[in-house]
């Protein structure tokens, strides 16, 4: 069985909940504290044992490409005036994986921008995909936690996540038979059916484990949703074929593709920084309070 070693992440979107800062700003590259979020995904890539980074780009996302280049004359001023760690963490920006650019061609729809790498992935070699503004925080990467459950049962693996009745209404609901601890057998995923047509409390996130076949289904798939390619009618038409597997997660999701998700994400991030946490929880405890808020 081949090795996950290629991820395909798009960010050609125009991040419009975000507007007006994602007119000139890649919505992937607002910070959380003072990392990218973009880089918070690539460093769970790497730590999965991804050596390839394929981006899915638009030509409004060039300071992502050059995020992840060097600097040389940032670098140097670095060191002539004996910024060593922060050289050290710019270099290592560079040297974490080979990064692969290439533009998104074709329909609207997230299932657009994984057909768009098919030329760099192949016929035979199972892949990654996240989306550029999906945050999972846990000891154990999600993506390593989906690999192994890819490796254990070689069919393609979906980021599955429990949620409340609110998020039955925000998130596609599987249905789902427990197979083992944090596995499920896939049969089918229900779009945002609210709590009483829910098939279960357990929802369908970002992040996936697909086989290369995927590409074939997904030429074959018709327009849906706002007449968009999707990638999960892809891997439902796939799905009639073969076994797809979820695998719940171990971990915080954070959805910071939404401002509210963003600035939660912040301040829990934040408050677990060994420099920032201390100040920013007086300012929680007594700072907020005192402000003139109705």
């Amino acid at each position: 069985m081949s090795k996950v070693r290629k991820i395909v992440i798009p960010v050609a979107g125009f991040g419009t909940r975000f507007l007006p800062v994602t007119k000139t700003v890649p919505k992937e590259m607002l910070p959380i504290v003072d990392k990218p979020t973009i880089q918070y995904i690539v460093e769970e890539a790497v730590a999965s044992g991804i050596q390839t980074v394929i981006f899915v780009t638009s030509k409004d996302k060039k300071e992502i490409e050059d995020y992840f280049e060097r600097n040389t004359d940032l670098e140097q001023h670095l060191e002539s005036v004996g910024k060593l760690t922060l050289l050290r963490k710019l270099k290592e920006l560079s040297r974490m994986a080979d990064f692969v650019y290439i533009r998104q061609k074709g329909p609207y729809g997230n299932g657009t921008p994984v057909l768009n790498a098919q030329p760099l992935i192949g016929n035979d070699e199972p892949f990654a995909v996240i989306w550029g503004d999906d945050v999972v925080e846990s000891n154990e990467p999600r993506l390593k936690q989906l690999i192994d459950v890819y490796e254990r049962y070689g069919h393609s693996v979906l980021t599955a996540y429990p949620v409340d009745d609110e998020g039955t209404k925000k998130y596609g609901i599987i249905d789902g038979e427990k197979i083992e601890k944090n596995v499920l057998k896939v049969k089918s995923i229900v779009e945002k059916p609210g709590p009483k047509k829910a098939p279960s409390r357990i929802a369908s996130l970002g992040g996936y484990i697909l086989t290369s076949d995927i590409f074939d289904a997904l030429k074959k798939t018709s327009p849906g949703k706002d007449n968009e390619l999707w990638l999960v009618d892809g891997i439902f038409s796939l799905a009639k074929k073969k076994p797809i597997y979820a695998c719940l997660i171990e971990g915080k999701h954070h959805d910071v593709g939404s401002k509210i998700g963003w600035l939660k994400a912040n301040i829990e991030y934040a408050l677990k920084d060994e420099e920032l946490g201390p100040p920013l929880k007086d300012y929680l405890r007594g700072g907020v309070r005192s402000c003139n808020i109705t």
